[in-house]
């Protein structure tokens, strides 16, 4: 009889990722409420060693596919193992993060098991008494919220957007089993080859990763002036992130556009800058502790948003917060 929560956790450069914190911090507040158990699964190379770490995590207990063909994502052959790991733990519920890898494996995995699947989801609930999942997740490019209930599908599962959730407080005198299964895959399977992996080389704060985010928008108006907020958030050790509109333009890359289509960030400090606030950018720093904004249309919707706003042109603005931050940062 299915029981339990199962979080496909991930590793980054050797290391569990960012992302897998953030499952097991939603997994255990649903097995908590469900009051069953919380199972973290990998899926690797070179893994079943630091597995572990996700105990004091909030995992109860961990299985590990580690095997030299998975060291990298392929479609056919993670799924095969994937299916092979949910058979043996036949959860209630099934949570992955909306990532490169999650956008790709969950809906082959519901299709496999003829389940359904709510994707990148804000919020995840379950009801005691059922024990299904409910979903909550953005529509309508982020306009609107649809509540998504499972009801006896089993089992549930659902992605959630990355930066969402909130990894808990590690506590280090968590341990449990790890049980290893093994891989056995047939190579014939796989129907497309990962021919290279090249990592992609980046200067300073990885977007991500940033605690300050400055935001630009189409209002920006040129690459030059671009390179005025690269400089600020430089001095303030932060990232540039964009708008669609932005990136249209020409103004900035494609991998620095914010919204419910391309990243999420959370950083403790966003400043939005010539940025009207569309409901699709929104969607992509709506986590952000504090948000800035600084836009010379007094009724803009980024203004809803903020905690701060400044009216008037961004171009007479900018050039004295930046003053008084580089004076701040030399005392």
């Amino acid at each position: 009889m299915a029981s339990g929560v199962l979080i496909f956790g991930e590793f980054a450069d050797g290391a569990i990722a960012g992302v897998t914190g953030e499952l097991l911090g939603v997994g255990r507040k649903l097995a908590d409420s469900l009051g069953e158990e919380l199972t973290a699964a990998f899926i690797g190379d070179g893994i079943a060693q630091d597995a572990s770490g996700a105990f004091p995590m909030g995992a109860d207990k961990v299985y590990v596919v580690d095997d030299p063909s998975l060291r990298l994502y392929q479609s056919e052959s993670y799924a095969d193992v994937a299916e092979k790991v949910l058979k043996q733990v036949d959860p209630n519920i099934v949570v992955m993060g909306t990532s490169t890898m999650g956008r790709d494996l969950a809906p082959k995995l519901a299709c496999r098991l003829e389940t359904g699947l709510a994707m990148d989801c804000l919020e995840l609930s379950a009801v005691p008494e059922t024990k299904g999942l409910i979903a909550n997740r953005p529509v309508f490019g982020g306009k609107a919220m649809a509540e998504v209930d499972c009801g006896s599908v089993r089992p549930s599962m659902a992605t959630v957007r990355l930066k969402s959730q909130e990894a808990l407080d590690p506590d280090s005198s968590r341990s449990g089993e790890v049980v290893k299964v093994d891989a056995g895959l047939d190579p014939s399977i796989a129907k497309s080859i990962i021919v290279d992996s090249v990592q992609v080389e980046v200067e300073g704060v990885r977007l991500e990763d940033a605690r300050i985010v400055i935001g630009g928008g189409r209002g920006i108006g040129s690459i030059e002036n671009w390179g005025k907020l690269e400089e600020l958030a430089g001095i303030m050790s932060g990232a540039v992130g964009s708008t669609r509109g932005a990136c249209d333009e020409g103004y900035c890359e494609l991998d620095t556009q914010l919204g419910i289509t391309s990243k999420t960030v959370a950083p403790e400090l966003y400043m939005a800058v010539g940025i009207s606030g569309a409901s699709q950018h929104m969607s992509g720093v709506a986590f952000s502790k504090f948000i800035i904004a600084i836009n010379k249309d007094a009724e803009a919707p980024i203004f809803r948003h903020s905690l701060y706003g400044v009216v008037g042109r961004w171009e007479d603005i900018l050039p004295a917060f930046q003053a008084k931050v580089q004076e701040l940062v030399s005392e």
